[in-house]
């Protein structure tokens, strides 16, 4: 039961006894007043009560506008996005034609990278402040988390020609996770690490298992923090003093979501510095899950002979469309473009597919009506993957009920694109 209610029922507590002991009074003078003052302090009471309702009413509703403002902005920024990484991907195709070439991809990957992080952690900051951030978790290998982290940040250590001391188990280190949401957390700690210390230094992550736990280290020999900034430095938007050019800024968002995401997974977050410039040491601890992981057979993988797919591809956006067509048919896939629904259907008309990648936010016909349409023109049946720049748990499950296999958020992973295409019409 909300205060609000607990209030009104209260108020009308009082009310009926005071009608009781006026009833049962003899109805002096000085019990006249004495009611009298009571009804007028609890219809006051009841107009803040009313009041209090208001004010949370408009609050839920802000909240509700901010959610839907920084869902669409995030959607509007991965649209871009989507088409700069592609472009980015198709120009790594071809580093050997200029001498120059690799090096403007290397920039190209880091900043985007840095720019796709940053639209991630301020949607799910906010997320994280209205309780509406949900896990998706599974039984894992805790070590690939650290293994897609360090393959996320290695371009930005790389330059800063930073080095990565790993001290982790042999054997898997099974807990019960958000494999997207973890590999966050660490690429946070990781970034950060890299981002507050000197070119050429060493960070070393260190694992380890203990009291059914593991226990995570990042640590570095950077700026540090001093003593009087540590018990604030997870708090969201709150960074320790900046330089004056903001060199190393940032939102003041990484730390605070790796503490909700770590918390949330049943573990603690914290800091330890010896004071400013004697580097930080940031130790996270998570539960070991009692599920095994089923072994992975990598290797079937890896040697797995590429195969090429009939690929219809549905977005209106045409630089996005014409970076990822461009990129796939390198890859040796056979291409067709639509740039709306009744485009795609023309297309599954006269051609037959193997994948369908669809974008969700499509003019007239949206994604979710397109799937319901080609489903029964395609045959056999062929994988459909939605492209999307909205990423918010109602999406997925939307895309999931509406017929797509796969949900996939701009700006794509490339190789995760690659290995779902490389499976053809298995689901």
């Amino acid at each position: 039961m909300r205060a609000a209610d607990q209030l009104r029922h209260r108020i009308t507590a009082l009310l009926d006894e005071a009608d009781q002991l006026h009833a049962v009074s003899e109805a002096s003078p000085e019990q006249d007043d004495l009611i009298a003052r009571l009804r007028e302090a609890n219809t006051n009471l009841m107009l803040a009560t009313f009041g209090a309702q208001d004010l949370q009413a408009t609050a839920e509703a802000s909240n509700r506008a901010k959610e839907e403002f920084l869902s669409t902005l995030a959607h509007e920024l991965r649209n871009p996005l989507a088409a700069i990484v592609m472009a980015n991907a198709v120009l790594g195709k071809v580093v050997e034609a200029h001498a120059i070439l690799p090096k403007l991809h290397g920039i190209l990957q880091r900043q985007t990278n840095h720019l796709t992080r940053l639209v991630d952690d301020l949607l799910d900051a906010s997320r994280v402040s209205s309780g509406q951030i949900s896990l998706q978790k599974i039984a894992m290998d805790f070590l690939d988390v650290i293994a897609n982290a360090v393959e996320i940040v290695q371009p930005f250590i790389d330059a800063r020609l930073q080095t990565l001391q790993l001290d982790i188990p042999d054997q898997p280190v099974v807990i019960d996770g958000d494999p997207g949401k973890l590999t966050q957390v660490f690429s946070n700690l990781l970034v950060n690490a890299a981002k507050f210390s000197a070119e050429r230094e060493a960070i070393a992550i260190r694992v380890g298992v203990l009291d059914g736990h593991v226990a995570i280290s990042v640590k570095d020999r950077g700026v540090g923090i001093a003593s009087e900034v540590q018990p604030f430095i997870f708090d969201l938007f709150k960074q320790g003093p900046l330089a004056v050019e903001r060199a190393q800024g940032g939102l003041g968002i990484g730390l605070s979501l790796v503490r909700s995401i770590v918390e949330m997974h049943g573990g603690t977050a914290r800091v330890q510095s010896d004071g400013p410039g004697l580097g930080s040491e940031f130790i996270v601890t998570l539960p070991l899950s009692s599920t095994p992981v089923a072994p992975r057979n990598a290797s079937a993988l890896l040697n797995a002979a590429p195969q090429s797919r009939r690929i219809l591809l549905v977005e209106d956006n045409p630089d996005a469309s014409a970076t990822l067509e461009t990129y796939l048919t390198l890859e040796g896939h056979t291409v067709h473009c639509a740039v709306d629904g009744p485009a795609a259907l023309a297309l599954a008309q006269t051609h037959p597919f193997d994948i369908v990648l669809c974008d969700i936010g499509l003019p007239g016909m949206n994604g979710y009506d397109l799937i319901a349409h080609l489903r029964p023109l395609l045959t056999p049946a062929p994988c459909f993957i939605a492209v999307s720049g909205y990423n918010q748990l109602q999406d997925r499950l939307q895309a999931i009920d509406a017929g797509f296999n796969h949900y996939l958020v701009k700006p794509v992973a490339i190789e995760l694109l690659l290995h779902l295409i490389s499976l053809g019409t298995q689901h």
